[in-house]
């Protein structure tokens, strides 16, 4: 073969597979990003947004998101993905490394997520959200129904919740929710980030946990570390007067690890037979909405 049609075959080989990374690449819509290393981790979703409306590369850092998670530490940002089978992909760029947006469908249009309105097409189903930071953590799940009702997207802070659990300190809305193959996960936004809905499922209706009622109870404990008492029968009692409860030392009558955050733990069988165990921190809400035979005491106690 003569040098010169190697050369022009060679060329249109490189052409093909460009054209064709670029067509693979663009089948990938944005479902969220992070920001972070180890576990400090900040939703960026929104910033990436503005970013992307003008820029279809750039170079990423602190500076890009106004924001040091992890003092000290590389960071990574993550771009979570879906394909369009629906199969997720997470795309890693270190920091101070250039993210190439060309790569992702919709990138410049903010249409990310599948849903651009902010239905309700997520994947993730929420189980409840707190806010706080260190030791000091409230119950947020109500409110937050209440702001899906009426809002996809927000700005969270103080104000959203009426409430500041810490004084002085930067905190955190936290969402636990399920994913589609049942496994848990936790979504963390700093003070002051902004929320999306539309990775979640139900999101606007409130339609939170899917598997809601259909978990019995087995039994229950109250502690931290190794000091936990077992609080089946008594949380059998509050059951049949309260479909929700604020849960503290008081609520048992006992204090098993004094001078420690406490944690209320729910064991259950689920409707496929699997166990799972709810955790409630200590001034947490309970909502025995999740539970079967809730009221009635219907319960399989160990």
């Amino acid at each position: 073969m003569r040098l010169g049609d190697f050369l022009v075959k060679l060329t249109f080989l490189i052409v093909v597979l460009m054209v064709s990374s670029a067509a693979i690449g663009q089948e990938f819509q944005i479902v969220r990003a992070e920001y972070g290393a180890d576990r400090r981790w900040v939703d960026v979703t929104g910033q990436l947004r503005q970013i992307a409306a003008t820029n279809t590369t750039f170079r990423m850092g602190n500076s890009t998101f106004g924001i040091d998670p992890a003092p000290g530490v590389v960071k990574t940002l993550r771009i979570l993905a879906r394909g369009r089978r629906g199969k997720e992909r997470t795309f890693e760029y270190r920091e101070g490394s250039t993210v190439d947006g060309s790569i992702f469908s919709g990138w410049r249009g903010g249409q990310w997520g599948g849903n651009p309105s902010g239905g309700d097409s997520g994947q993730y189903q929420i189980q409840r959200a707190e806010y706080g930071a260190d030791r000091r953590w409230i119950d947020v799940t109500r409110d937050l129904q209440r702001l899906a009702a009426s809002d996809a997207v927000f700005r969270m802070g103080n104000s959203t919740f009426g409430t500041d659990p810490a004084p002085g300190v930067v905190k955190t809305l936290r969402i636990f929710a399920w994913g589609p193959g049942g496994d848990n996960r936790v979504f963390e936004y700093r003070e002051g980030s902004t929320v999306d809905g539309s990775i979640f499922t139900g999101w606007k209706g409130g339609n939170w946990g899917g598997d809601r009622g259909q978990y019995v109870i087995r039994r229950a404990e109250y502690g931290a570390d190794n000091r936990w008492v077992d609080v089946t029968q008594r949380l059998r009692q509050l059951a049949a007067n309260d479909a929700t409860f604020r849960m503290g030392n008081s609520t048992f009558g006992v204090d098993p690890a004094p001078g420690t955050v406490k944690m209320l733990r729910i064991y259950t069988r689920g409707p496929q037979g699997g166990n799972r165990v709810f955790e409630y921190r200590e001034g947490s809400t309970v909502d025995g909405s999740w539970f079967s035979g809730w009221r009635g005491g219907r319960w399989n106690a160990d």
